[in-house]
């Protein structure tokens, strides 16, 4: 009995292992598959990237400021070291000191002209850090109407092939146009959500670089109101 049970059972199918292991799709495959569409979408993923790597590179940089930089500066003008204090903030590569050199330039000038001057500077240095930031913002929301549009396609091709298809369709036959159609979708999805997210991590780092240069600015001010 034990024998006869043995030889009775089912075989083990191994050619559907086989062809499923065969069939299995990498993620290069799917993306070659999502059709010319892809090619923008892959072009606005590669510019995000290096935008976002450009931007965190200057902005880590502008935010560096040597310890004690505004109390040398301090010092330096309360003893009337203007040229002292000029070279100290051209030694130092920050919109902070390029700001605070301008203040120093402009000392024995009215007040509000050095305030003026400040201000300028600034303004030149906040373009400088936002630089290429709205074109980030652009990538958000242009990514994910690129992988609609390659959704209407996609489906437009499958409609397509059934009204051409006489008889049954295949699922085969539709394979081409749904996979179009979600490929671009998830993909544009992805490279806008990305670029949102740099995008805002990027805009909160130049404010509180902003708000830190307004307080120096404030702070020199009041410097040079103080009594002799």
């Amino acid at each position: 009995m034990i024998l006869l049970q043995i030889t009775t059972e089912t075989p083990i199918d191994t050619t559907a292992l086989d062809s499923a292991a065969a069939e299995s799709v990498t993620i290069l495959d799917l993306l070659l598959k999502g059709g010319w569409v892809m090619i923008p979408l892959i072009i606005l993923f590669a510019l995000s990237i290096y935008i976002f790597v450009e931007r965190i590179r200057v902005v880590k940089r502008a935010a560096k400021i040597p310890e004690q930089f505004m109390e040398k500066i301090r010092g330096l003008v309360s003893r009337g070291e203007i040229s002292a204090a000029r070279i100290l903030c051209s030694q130092t590569d920050s919109p902070i000191s390029r700001m605070i050199e301008k203040g120093v330039s402009r000392i024995g000038s009215p007040l509000k002209s050095i305030e003026a001057a400040i201000e300028n500077v600034g303004k030149l240095e906040l373009y400088r850090l936002e630089k290429n930031l709205t074109l980030l913002a652009t990538i958000s929301g242009v990514a994910p109407m690129i992988g609609f549009l390659g959704t209407v396609t996609g489906m437009i091709q499958a409609f397509i092939a059934i009204a051409q298809e006489e008889g049954n369709v295949s699922p085969q036959l539709l394979s081409t146009g749904i996979y179009e159609a979600m490929i671009t979708t998830a993909t544009g999805l992805a490279v806008g959500i990305l670029a949102y997210l740099g995008y805002n991590y990027l805009v909160s780092r130049v404010n509180k670089i902003v708000h830190q240069m307004e307080y120096i600015s404030i702070d020199f001010i009041d410097l040079l109101q103080e009594p002799t």
